[in-house]
């Protein structure tokens, strides 16, 4: 029998706060790689990985010890943690009704020790986990805990630097006003830095000098990397004044990049379950660059949603494409399967916003927030979503948003 945790008591709020960061989260590695190490390093793990959690799915954004991008939230230890205040350990992965079938404790890995600390943002969100984990038992001690926290507030600073970046990247009518902010918020991460190198230097007792020299290298390299980031921003607003930038910016898509994104992140999960998942582009357009403001959340949760849907063998196809609405040009996202479908009052209950949680065609696990989320994005971004389904027949999404 399955095990599902508790949902977070603002769960929907809580998708819709990670969703407002935009981030691509196969492009995250390099700014939390030093982070991510110097956690299993102060606890002594092998394993430790930084976890964002949508409603589908657990994003593995930064990983040291091991090769992991995504589960299935469902299989996941850290959907117990992001329902906890402080933190959440499992002493014997193994002898855990939870979690003692699943395939990190019974092959790969065989994983047995887990300690995680939510990553939580200042407005109460708690958006995922900073975890390690090991083959053997462990104990962490309260002063080990304490600088777990602070290497998670550290995470979530970052997280904020760049939903800062992002902003300064669409607003650049408000450039000034954005840089400001984003100046002060370089402060707090650099200032995390600062205190996570003291701490290190503290504690220098209990590692070798090497290790501390190579954490403190670590960790100036990633503040580096947080300046040329800013720099980087300058320069694109600088060169898109001057007429000088080619191809799309940062934070523009045009078509060919969109579909290459979802197939890095979406594949896997279709393959996992023996999907036929297709993305498809209209080539008349593929030269348009467009904003990406939420394109990521709306169109892969309509995708998990879709996997989860369809059965072993079944198809699911994704046409991306731009249309002229009268004299307004949109960005056209349509998804389709072959799975279950929905009946009509299914349907008028997403269409509500009140829709609630089935389950997949494998017994997925289902959390009821996903179509929800699309929804409320689709309309801050001014957009339409239309649902043509039949139980038995499959479904259709067709989200249109004006560019």
């Amino acid at each position: 029998m399955g095990h599902q945790a508790p949902l977070p008591d603002n769960e929907l709020d809580r998708v819709i706060s990670l969703s407002e960061l935009d981030l691509d989260y196969a492009a995250l590695q390099d700014t939390f790689k030093d982070l991510t190490k110097l956690a299993a390093k102060v606890a002594g793990t092998e394993v430790s990985l930084v976890n964002l959690i949508d409603s589908f799915t657990q994003w593995s954004i930064s990983q040291y010890g091991i090769d992991l991008e995504q589960m299935p939230r469902e299989d996941s230890v850290c959907q117990y943690t992001i329902v906890t205040k402080d933190a959440f350990e499992v002493k014997d992965l193994s002898a855990d009704e939870r979690f003692k079938d699943k395939d990190y404790v019974t092959g790969g890995p065989k994983l047995r020790y887990y300690f995680g600390v939510p990553l939580q943002t200042s407005d109460g969100y708690q958006l995922g986990a900073l975890c390690v984990l090991d083959k053997v038992g462990k104990e962490i001690s309260p002063e080990k805990v304490e600088m777990l926290k602070i290497i998670s507030n550290e995470i979530v600073n970052r997280l904020m630097f760049i939903k800062s970046m992002n902003l300064l990247r669409n607003s650049v009518k408000e450039a000034r006003d954005v840089q400001r902010k984003v100046a002060h918020d370089i402060r707090g991460p650099l200032s995390g830095i600062v205190g996570l190198t003291q701490i290190i230097s503290e504690q220098g007792k209990e590692n070798t000098l090497d290790d501390v020299l190579q954490l403190v290298d670590m960790i100036q390299k990633g503040g580096s990397s947080l300046l040329d980031l800013a720099n980087e921003i300058l320069t694109n607003d600088l060169s898109k004044e001057t007429g000088k930038q080619k191809g799309p910016a940062a934070n523009e898509f045009n078509l060919p990049i969109f579909r290459d994104k979802l197939e890095r992140l979406y594949k896997p999960q279709a393959n996992a379950k023996g999907v036929n998942l297709s993305i498809e582009v209209d080539e008349k357009a593929d030269y348009l660059n467009f904003p990406r403001n939420k394109l990521m959340q709306i169109t892969g949760n309509l995708i998990s949603n879709a996997i989860k849907f369809t059965p072993a063998n079944g198809w699911v196809n994704v046409l991306l494409g731009i249309t002229l609405q009268g004299k307004t040009t949109c960005l056209s996202i349509a998804v389709r399967d072959n799975g279950k479908g929905m009946d009509a009052a299914t349907i008028e209950n997403i269409q509500s916003g009140n829709v609630s949680s089935t389950s997949g065609t494998a017994g997925e696990q289902g959390y009821g927030f996903g179509l929800a989320l699309v929804q409320h994005l689709i309309e801050k971004l001014g957009g339409t979503l239309s649902i043509e389904s039949a139980v038995g027949s499959g479904t259709s999404f067709t989200v249109t948003l004006p560019l």
